[in-house]
């Protein structure tokens, strides 16, 4: 027999063979592959309109319809790849460790950013809120998967982590319509507390930026070592809040005065005793 026709025979067995064997699992493969990727593109389109449906961060949609898209992407790859006979348990548990390690790494950095997620999507607060999250107080400037950037009064840029905003107390100041007023003012014992509740709800009447409703509260609050206290909450506008607190603390001052009550200052009254000499 012809060396060269037997080994031509022989290559030519083990091809089909070889076609027979793993011709329709490789085909099956790619056809999985094929349609798994036509679908992972399918259900990153949804993800993207559901996401803008619901008014989610435009930062955020990309991010997170991307991370669809390529997490049933791998299933789809690992899905085809046992197909044709390899096995996917060492391939997973090879990723899951190599994203363990990943994850150790990047601790704090992951920490920020599942904190970020979660301000995008709940938004506690809104770029131009006034906040006070992490330990700092200032106006939001920008919101992002890593950090949160205030602005503060006299014009300072923090920068703080997300995980400390989210893992935190958020105060929102510019989260409700209309907020409250608070300011204590002290009278001498000696003074009528009439005329000064009466003199400072005149004053409240008169300015336009104090709300009827809910209607300000002018109470006596505690009878203090130097003077009585009263307690005066207005309610206005949150826009108003500073304005009308320091119009209201000159022109209660001065027409508390003009009343004739006073604003007595703290005092200790300090008693001396004679001891005589020699006694016990």
């Amino acid at each position: 027999m012809d060396l060269t026709s037997f080994d031509v025979q022989t290559l030519g067995s083990m091809i089909i063979g070889l076609i027979s064997q793993w011709g329709l699992k490789v085909l099956g493969a790619l056809v999985v592959a094929w349609i798994g990727r036509m679908v992972a593109r399918s259900i990153r389109t949804v993800v993207e309109r559901l996401l803008r449906r619901a008014n989610v961060d435009a930062t955020l949609v990309p991010f997170v319809a991307g991370l669809t898209y390529y997490l049933v992407l791998a299933v789809v790859v690992v899905a085809a790849l046992g197909m044709v006979g390899i096995q996917t348990a060492s391939i997973i548990a090879v990723l899951g460790a190599a994203g363990l390690a990943v994850g150790l790494a990047l601790q704090g950095t992951l920490s920020n950013f599942a904190a970020g997620v979660m301000l995008l999507v709940f938004r506690p607060f809104r770029v131009g809120d006034w906040v006070e999250v992490g330990g700092h107080a200032g106006s939001v400037h920008a919101v992002g998967l890593f950090s949160t950037v205030l602005n503060t009064g006299d014009n300072v840029q923090i920068v703080v982590p997300n995980a400390s905003v989210f893992g935190g107390t958020i105060r929102n100041y510019a989260a409700n319509e209309t907020r409250r007023n608070d300011l204590v003012i002290g009278i001498s014992y000696d003074d009528d507390i009439g005329v000064a509740i009466r003199t400072i709800r005149d004053v409240l009447d008169a300015d336009d930026r104090v709300l009827a409703d809910p209607p300000p509260l002018v109470a006596v609050s505690e009878l203090g070592d130097s003077a009585v206290n009263l307690v005066v909450r207005p309610w206005c506008r949150r826009e108003d809040y500073w304005p009308l607190r320091f119009d209201l603390l000159r022109t209660l001052k001065e027409r508390i005065e003009a009343a004739g009550c006073s604003f007595p200052y703290p005092q200790t009254d300090v008693h001396l005793h004679r001891v005589e000499a020699g006694a016990d």
